[in-house]
């Protein structure tokens, strides 16, 4: 029963297997919603096998839940991806404020950044033609309208210029092959380590199989880095 916990005693509550510490006065921050019903008795929960109210939610995400209700703001990561996640989670515990607030159209970041993005494309082409053995041609190409980086990877990976390495605007790409493979791999694994030290995350990969004909396979594999960036007035 909820009513033997004093308000100020810290409760422990597990939320699909992540356990939370909190008070009472927290949870009932806002009464009218589904925690501050449990928190009177007025809606059922089990006990886990310590014994802690167990409520079968994404636990991971109950972490911005008790955050709100700590301090009444909400703030979620620069690179934060599940707001589509987060707001049925408020819905589920009837949270209003919390529910208006995720779906207010302000921006979630501040008006004076901006995201930077970098495009990284590998395509492998593998061609058997009439001879048996595969020959294996290969392109890296790095696009962005960060100068800076492009300027950054043709001075720092000139001992790769011997493999036709192509400067264009917004684009910096090598050429491999034939049967270079080895050495597409270490320069992706170099550029790659590259761009996260200059700020960017990756934000999604994948991957795109095309057989044009019966003798040819190409595979292209494409990463994307961003960062937040603050405007410049001019």
């Amino acid at each position: 029963d909820w009513s033997i916990f004093i308000m100020t005693d810290p409760v422990t509550i597990n939320v699909g297997g992540h356990l939370y510490t909190t008070s009472i006065s927290t949870l009932t921050r806002y009464p009218d919603s589904m925690l501050g019903a449990m928190c009177r008795g007025r809606f059922p929960t089990a006990r886990d096998s310590h014994g802690n109210h167990f409520i079968d939610r994404d636990g991971h995400l109950f972490r911005y839940i008790l955050n709100f209700l700590r301090t009444s703001e909400m703030t979620l990561p620069q690179d934060f991806k599940e707001i589509d996640l987060l707001r049925k989670e408020a819905d589920f515990y009837e949270i209003e404020p919390l529910i208006q607030c995720l779906n207010d159209p302000k921006p979630l970041y501040p008006l004076d950044t901006f995201e930077e993005l970098v495009e990284l494309a590998s395509t492998r082409k593998l061609s058997k033609y009439s001879n048996p053995v595969a020959v294996i041609i290969t392109q890296l190409t790095i696009t962005t309208k960060v100068h800076s980086l492009l300027e950054g990877i043709s001075n720092h990976f000139i001992k790769w210029n011997k493999h036709m390495m192509d400067t264009r605007d917004c684009q910096v790409s090598f050429t491999f092959g034939p049967c270079d493979h080895h050495q597409e791999v270490s320069l992706r694994v170099h550029l790659m380590e590259y761009i996260t030290k200059q700020g960017f995350t990756i934000r999604n990969t994948r991957v795109h199989h095309m057989s044009e004909r019966a003798n040819e396979n190409t595979v292209e594999h494409n990463w994307t880095f961003c960062r937040l960036a603050r405007k410049i007035e001019d």
